[in-house]
């Protein structure tokens, strides 16, 4: 009988060796790069457009304009010569690792002559300091060699992606957070006190429907909440005191006739809507003034948009600058806001009758916050805080004397240390205070953790939730299963941190802001009507579909999956961004197209009918160096998914053959083929692998010692998991270690004792009194001040290395590294490669142990009865690692 073509089996391609080439282009801790790349290289720029201009309240003629913003490198005055500034350098010096942010400005300035204000421009202008990512764009040791970087005192496997501040290593760990400028429908309690009688008071609980939106532009940074309260629905916005009804902030955007806001809501609603449109009229206001009118009467902060200090008009200002703060505007023309929050009414009305809401503990309606935002935000709020400093001084200044001679920008631009500062205080803490955006976050950095090689690149990859570590609350601890592949199921702490802090997978990557001027052309060349050429009434019509970028509506569509499909094989091209989301949502009859920073996204090999695109003469180029992992997303053989796209797309763990081995299985509905399904777990599975904890494994590096290890009983020294050691191995070195200290001074490889002086200096007798000038003190004037050694009398301390340094201030300082040597004894813990864990029970000459037929013995000796029964497996392992080393 002859086989078809057909039927021949293929075996399936072996894809794991692309995982070893993501990590060379890509690695660990590149999201962190990345991102603070961006921020320093354009968004920094961002934020000085948004905030480029000061006037002096006084008279409007004194100024102050940034033109450009610019980080440069890190270098170093001394003795009046520039040097380049190394990492290195600065934590043997406690220095900061920073460069000088400089300001191209134009301001005016009084002429002393003519006494009249002239315009000057200024370019490089030092406004403060900004802390550098190693490894990043503007740091030293981007692009350097291995041994370049072995010059410089750095280890070539170091990843980077870190910050020295005042010496010390110090990691941003992510934040997680709900996504910007989207639409989330939830529900919340609200309590209500019921009055019975004189004593007797009954609080009741009323859940409500929400929907919010977080608004979140360079200019401005606000919460749009709008809910409903007894089948009437009002806006909650922090300018206006009181809740304000919905049917009235249409009015004040221009939209009169309560039928047009029906059609726009949806005509299946208007019962719904009947008590905020009967509301309004009760109100007596009908028209877009009487609505203006009104809101002025309800603003509860006299200047919250900077357009005079009267309350009168600024209701407009705030629904322009304020109110829905994503959505452009061209003018006062308020058409796409209207839309907009046409489209949210109708979300919360649809969930208030289906009760279905938004999933908060969903990955893809969360947003992770990575270095280059958390010090965007840092900066941004710094450098306002900056402006209102300097121009609190220029009014003060002016408004003593009424001279604009007194005025002097480039002074106080100088003086300012308001960024420097501030970004140190924040990255030392740790605590992120950002009173223009009302947040507060804690232990937002942490000194980088140096247990481990691989504890080191956990730590970098590790998130980090704001939510309360004591509360209660189950639904974000649980594993969601929207993580897969995402973040790693098993790498979270024991304790009240238990699922709030978690670990990103090995492939996973956090995307960062792309410019979506070319992708709104594209939406509209694939066939996107725009919003101005539709009716109020096509806003919900079911023929087409909403399309949405980064949360904000471009238009419709009358065939949304074909569309779809365009701009993905689009993005395979390399026409659009190869971490642009494209995501059908037919509940909502909306598609998504999210290019926006924050989203946690990850490689998957397509398939056309179940059938890999991957063929084995793929894997061959890729082993010859022919191919990079570039060039199979070139090719349109890998692409990344994002969390919300995952949902229109049919993941196989492992390629089909030929689609034969499930036949409940549709060949042609699977999508998409994962790379290996070990990625879905982190870099450091110490919850699966409890070496992590205990041991001491570096990838590249030392892996601990290879020890002789008798699995036996023996006296009983060895129970509960404990270990019998033998005394002359002990005495040959085994399992000694080196313990670093970092005071003392005395000469490189010097013996030192208890006691022992290590730096013989004198102190100023008389610290108190100030002395004028310099003058050299006589010796009667000092005292013996001698720095001592205090340590163990039984340990041989020894210095390791002394360095002789200046700090930032000009003080003399003077920093060792002491080291001694540790014998193991016992009490003391020691680990296998696979986490079996032990403490040393005793310790046993060597006469008295056992040993083999040739005459070894072992080193030390575990009881059998210490394995757990899930363990078992790791004997087997060693064997069999044995066997293929013999």
């Amino acid at each position: 009988m002859e086989l078809r073509q057909e039927d021949e089996y293929v075996p399936p391609v072996d894809k794991s060796q692309l995982i070893s080439t993501l990590f060379k282009v890509k690695g660990l801790v590149k999201q962190h790069i990345d991102t603070y790349n961006y921020f320093i290289n354009h968004g920094i720029k961002k934020i000085l457009q948004a905030n480029n201009f000061i006037a002096c309240s006084h008279n409007p003629n004194i100024y102050l304009r940034y033109t450009n913003i610019r980080v440069g490198k890190p270098i170093v005055k001394l003795d009046h010569s520039k040097f380049w500034l190394t990492p290195q350098m600065c934590r043997l010096s406690d220095q900061t690792y920073a460069a000088p942010i400089m300001v191209d400005v134009e301001y005016t300035i009084a002429n002393r002559a003519t006494k009249n204000l002239e315009v000057k421009r200024q370019a490089g202008l030092p406004i403060g300091m900004m802390p550098i990512m190693l490894r990043s764009s503007h740091c030293l040791l981007s692009g350097k060699e291995d041994a370049q970087l072995s010059k410089l005192g750095e280890c070539p496997l170091d990843p980077g992606g870190y910050f020295i501040v005042k010496g010390t290593e110090k990691v941003i760990l992510m934040q997680e957070q709900l996504s910007k400028n989207r639409i989330i429908i939830d529900t919340d309690s609200k309590g209500r006190e019921h009055f019975l009688s004189t004593f007797t008071i009954i609080i009741t609980t009323l859940i409500r429907v929400t929907a919010s939106v977080t608004s979140s532009t360079h200019e401005t940074k606000s919460k749009t909440v709008f809910f409903m309260d007894e089948e009437e629905i009002y806006l909650h916005l922090n300018q206006f005191n009181e809740p304000i009804p919905i049917v009235v902030i249409l009015m004040a955007m221009g939209m009169e006739n309560v039928l047009d806001i029906v059609q726009m809501v949806g005509s299946v609603h208007e019962d719904l809507l009947a008590a905020s449109i009967l509301d309004c009229m009760n109100k007596n206001i009908y028209t877009q003034q009487q609505a203006l009118n009104f809101l002025d009467g309800k603003i509860g902060i006299t200047n919250p948009t900077n357009h005079g200090n009267k309350k009168t008009g600024l209701a407009k200002a705030i629904l322009r600058n304020v109110f829905l703060a994503h959505v452009p505007l061209n003018e006062d023309n308020f058409h796409p806001r209207r839309i907009y929050t046409a489209v949210m009414i109708r979300r919360m009305l649809d969930a208030f009758s289906t009760h279905t809401f938004d999933d908060k503990d969903y990955l893809g309606n969360k947003q992770l916050l990575l270095s280059g935002q958390l010090i965007s935000m840092l900066f941004e709020n710094l450098f306002k805080s900056m402006n209102t400093h300097i121009l609190e001084l220029a009014n003060k200044e002016y408004k003593e004397h009424y001279r604009s001679s007194d005025v002097n920008f480039d002074r106080y631009l100088r003086l300012n240390k308001v960024i420097t500062l501030g970004l140190e205080r924040s990255i030392s803490t740790g605590n992120w205070d950002l009173k223009q955006f009302k947040m507060h976050l804690k232990g937002v950095s942490q000194v980088v953790s140096r247990l481990s090689y691989i504890a080191m690149l956990s730590h970098m990859t590790r998130i980090s939730s704001q939510l309360e570590k004591t509360g209660k609350v189950i639904g974000p601890r649980e594993l969601h299963t929207s993580q897969w592949g995402m973040l790693c199921p098993c790498d979270t702490p024991v304790g009240e941190g238990c699922g709030l802090t978690k670990n990103l997978a090995l492939l996973t990557h956090v995307t960062t802001d792309e410019e979506d001027g070319p992708l709104i052309s594209l939406c509209y060349t694939l066939g996107v009507e725009a919003l101005s050429l539709l009716a109020d009434e096509d806003l919900h019509s079911p023929q087409s579909y909403l399309v949405m970028l980064n949360g904000l509506i471009l238009g419709k569509h009358k065939q949304p999956k074909l569309f779809a499909g365009n701009m993905r094989e689009s993005r395979r091209c390399g026409e659009i961004g190869g971490f642009v989301s494209i995501f059908v949502n037919e509940e909502q009859r909306c598609v998504y197209i999210a290019s926006d920073c924050g989203r946690v996204c990850r490689p998957l090999v397509i398939a056309d009918g179940g059938i890999s695109r991957i063929k084995d003469y793929h894997m061959k180029q890729l082993q010859h160096g022919i191919r990079t992992f570039d060039d199979f997303l070139r090719d349109g053989l890998i692409e990344y998914l994002d969390v919300n796209e995952e949902n229109n797309a049919l993941i196989a763990l492992h390629e089909c053959e030929n689609g034969t081995d499930d036949p409940e299985k549709k060949k042609g509905d699977i999508t998409h083929i994962e790379i290996d399904p070990l990625t879905i777990l982190d870099a450091d599975n110490e919850r699966v692998l409890l070496l992590g904890e205990v041991g001491y494994d570096k990838l590249g590096l030392g892996a601990g010692q290879n020890a002789i290890v008798a699995v036996m009983s023996y006296s009983g020294y060895d129970t509960g998991g404990a270990i019998v050691m033998n005394k002359s191995s002990l005495d040959r070195g085994f399992g000694r270690c080196i313990i670093l200290d970092d005071d003392g001074i005395a000469a490189p490889g010097e013996i030192i004792r208890n006691n022992d002086i290590y730096v013989n200096k004198k102190t100023p007798i008389n610290t108190r009194e100030r002395i004028g000038g310099y003058r050299i003190l006589k010796e009667e004037e000092y005292k013996e001040t001698p720095a001592e050694f205090k340590g163990s009398e039984d340990e041989t301390t020894v210095v390791d290395r002394v360095i002789i340094y200046s700090d930032t201030n000009g003080k003399l300082c003077i920093k060792c590294m002491i080291r001694h040597t540790r014998r193991p004894e016992i009490g003391d813990r020691f680990s296998s490669r696979h986490g079996q864990k032990g403490v040393c029970g005793t310790i046993v000459q060597q006469e008295d142990l056992p040993f083999s037929e040739l005459g070894i013995c072992p080193d030390l000796i575990i009881n059998p009865h210490g394995f757990a029964r899930y363990d078992l497996y790791s004997i087997l392992v060693c064997s069999l690692e044995l066997f293929n080393i013999l």
